[in-house]
């Protein structure tokens, strides 16, 4: 509305048939791709969860206790017209501090001059044609909102240098604190004002005071960024990059506005608030999930963009965990928008269940085409990106004023998706297969995700049928669907896992009894297809430390032992990973196995284990192959034990 998680790693083997525990080692001063795109993503999503929490309860307060469906109307409005001017202000520029591979202070000085005086004239330009622009709206009293709300046009250009360079260098954590002071003082101001009795002018006035902070924030964490400059040859270069971004982008937000600004000419501002409503929950779990992907996709795809091989198969491992997380979220909304809206925001708001229903497909079907848009863009396709998205608005307008004249705020809603899920999706795989995305390998990942939102739905609406309306019903609802969607959706290797890691942790810890069955290790594909969705499965991630892996017998701990290793090397694909695989202390040989992406493995030899406390300093002299002791092997693939 406003402008860890890995958990506590235990190293210990809980489980009766040995440990095994795999170490990374890096080279000192550098830190892999993989690496700093997992932390970047933890801190984005400790971002995106604490702000979106705060948001929300800011949101329910004022909806309750202070501003009325017209108040909200009126700053939607607001919103819209801001965000057309957000997505092209700065023409595009900005992104290419983040994508291209020059030091961007070579640049930057341009890029401040381009987004700040195109940012000074829109919001010129608005303020002139403020009056005009509100009547056409259906709402003359919101020329004040448009010209307060739209000044952070201009702080947004100032800002948008040392913010692509936090996205760029992967610095979430410091996002993190200039989000939260960003947020501390927009909210708080707007809730004194909400309360004051400023009405709409509240929210105009707090998202100022915010992107004033955020402004201040990036340009301490970024220093040095807001010198302004200019070069010729570079503006020029700048503007043929970022020119069909920014069209991209324009038509994105105008076509996920488009139906405010319907709804708002032909039903006016009290609709329009109850319809405001709707999408914004609609969009809980895009903001939640979406973004917080969106933070470090684009710059991941960019590296990934080197190889056609590796792209292609990065928009599938994107998108998985994507699907696992948000059609749960999606599913619940869908089924149970009544009870939802009255149970956040009160009865007053009950006119949104209808449109809301709808806009929950809408809100999944969005967090797979930003995720395309990101792709597509780190792919240099940014010119189809701009013909898929123009195709959509000039689709989706004439369907929006149908379907509010025919069925108010939930043919909208009807109107949207059917759009979205008709004409645009076919329309992005056609893009993407041109890019080398294997349809095949997007059905695979959804599949699973599809059919456990379907139940979700189905149990969550039958038991909201038979159980009533209450707080308690709908949290027992809501109960039952996730747990018909986890064993439906969830792979039954990665529950098995998940579960065994969860036992690991919590469980009581067994003594060993006997060593493990041979292990055979396979050698690792050079270039490793890589799911991020079980990136946290016996894995640390972040630092250099040591992993615990726990392996049953046979031949599920062969296919344990890979895929580990497989997601050890990391979304990034760094250049050169080493794996060491360690067994039990009442074992006796250490074995590595270095691999190099971008080169032959180096292959599995002996080595005596440094870590243990009990080691003999003498050499260990490798025993002969045989069936009960493992052998080396030059390629990568051998026995262990």
């Amino acid at each position: 509305m406003f402008g860890g998680l890995f958990g506590d790693r235990s190293h210990r083997s809980r489980r009766a048939f040995g440990r095994w525990v795999v170490k990374k080692h890096r080279r000192k001063g550098s830190e892999s791709l993989g690496d700093q795109v997992r932390s970047a993503t933890k801190w984005s999503l400790i971002n995106t969860l604490v702000i979106r929490i705060g948001t929300f309860a800011t949101g329910v307060i004022l909806a309750r206790e202070a501003l009325t469906p017209r108040d909200w109307g009126l700053y939607a409005l607001g919103g819209v017209v801001q965000a057309v001017l957000l997505s092209f202000n700065e023409l595009g520029v900005s992104l290419a501090v983040v994508r291209w591979e020059r030091n961007p202070r070579e640049f930057a000085p341009t890029v401040v001059t381009l987004a700040t005086g195109s940012s000074l004239l829109l919001y010129a330009v608005l303020w002139v044609l403020a009056p005009t622009v509100a009547r056409a709206l259906g709402s003359p009293d919101a020329v004040g909102v448009l010209r307060i709300l739209c000044f952070g046009v201009v702080v947004d250009g100032l800002a948008c240098v040392p913010n692509a360079v936090l996205t760029r260098e992967f610095r979430q954590r410091a996002r993190l604190t200039i989000d939260l002071v960003t947020f501390t003082v927009s909210s708080g101001l707007t809730l004194v004002l909400a309360f004051a009795g400023w009405g709409a002018s509240s929210f105009a006035w707090g998202g100022v005071a915010g992107v004033v902070c955020a402004l201040i924030g990036c340009a301490v964490a970024a220093p040095g960024y807001l010198r302004p400059g200019w070069d010729r040859a570079t503006a020029r270069e700048l503007i043929r990059y970022g020119a069909p971004l920014a069209g991209a982008s324009l038509f994105v937000l105008a076509t996920m506005n488009a139906d405010s600004v319907v709804v708002g000419a032909t039903l006016g501002p009290i609709a329009l608030g109850l319809y405001r409503v709707a999408f914004t929950m609609s969009s809980w779990p895009v903001r939640a999930i979406s973004e917080t992907a969106r933070r470090v996709s684009f710059a991941g795809f960019s590296r990934a963009a080197e190889s056609q091989e590796s792209l292609g198969s990065s928009f599938a491992s994107g998108l998985s965990p994507l699907l696992l997380a948000s059609v749960p979220a999606c599913a619940l909304l869908f089924a149970l928008p009544g009870p939802i809206v009255s149970a956040v925001y009160g009865g007053q708001w009950s006119g949104s269940a209808g449109a809301l229903r709808y806009l929950a497909l809408l809100g999944l079907l969005r967090i797979i085409f930003e995720l395309c848009y990101d792709f597509l863009v780190a792919a240099g396709r940014s010119r189809a990106l701009l013909a898929v998205q123009a195709l959509w608005l000039v689709a989706l307008v004439p369907a929006l004023i149908y379907g509010g004249h025919r069925n108010g705020l939930l043919g909208v809603g009807v109107a949207h998706v059917a759009v979205a899920l008709v004409l645009i999706a076919p329309a992005y795989q056609v893009v993407l297969g041109a890019v080398g995305v294997d349809p095949r390998r997007i059905a695979a990942v959804c599949w699973r995700p599809v059919l456990g939102g379907a139940a979700v739905a189905v149990v969550a609406m039958a038991v909201e049928r038979f159980a009533g309306d209450s707080y308690p019903a709908l949290a027992a609802a809501c109960l039952s669907g996730c747990a018909a969607y986890v064993p439906i959706a969830v792979p039954a290797p990665l529950l098995r896992a998940i579960l065994g890691k969860v036992r690991a942790r919590f469980g009581p810890e067994p003594e060993p009894d006997v060593r493990p069955d041979r292990i055979k290790l396979k050698r690792l594909p050079r270039r490793a297809d890589v799911r991020p969705d079980l990136l946290d499965l016996g894995l640390d991630h972040g630092r250099s430390r040591d992993i615990n892996l726990v392996l049953s017998r046979g031949a599920e701990a062969e296919r344990e032992l890979e895929q580990t290793m497989n997601l050890y090397l990391g979304w990034g694909r760094a250049v050169k990973q080493e794996i060491v695989l360690q067994p039990s202390k009442d074992l006796d040989r250490k074995w590595e196995l270095n691999e190099e992406l971008n080169g032959e493995p180096a292959g599995m030899q002996d080595a005596q284990d440094p870590d243990r406390p009990d080691r003999d300093p003498a050499p260990v002299t490798p025993a002969a192959p045989s069936a009960a002791a493992p052998a080396r092997a030059g390629t990568g693939a051998g026995a262990g034990t």
